[in-house]
């Protein structure tokens, strides 16, 4: 039997400030994906980090989304 499909989203863009988690503009956040596991995720946010290294105010970041989507349910980290 496979593991259970979690979903992972990895967006980012460009922050106000580097205090804060606020965008400087929402129209311009790079939805970079969703994917299936954590690692997976963070294969394609390494990347995205690795891309905008020179922006210090460029920040990605994952979502784990199966958490949102299920907050009761206790879900493995994957």
């Amino acid at each position: 039997m496979p593991d259970k499909q979690l979903l992972h989203l990895v967006i980012g863009g460009e922050l106000e400030d580097l205090e804060h988690n606020t965008f400087r503009d929402l129209s311009k956040v790079d939805l970079v994906g969703a994917f299936a596991s954590h690692g997976e995720a963070l294969a394609a946010w390494r990347r995205k980090a690795q891309e905008t290294v020179d922006n210090a105010h460029m920040r990605y970041f994952i979502i784990h989304a199966h958490k949102l989507l299920d907050p009761d349910k206790d879900t493995e980290h994957n």
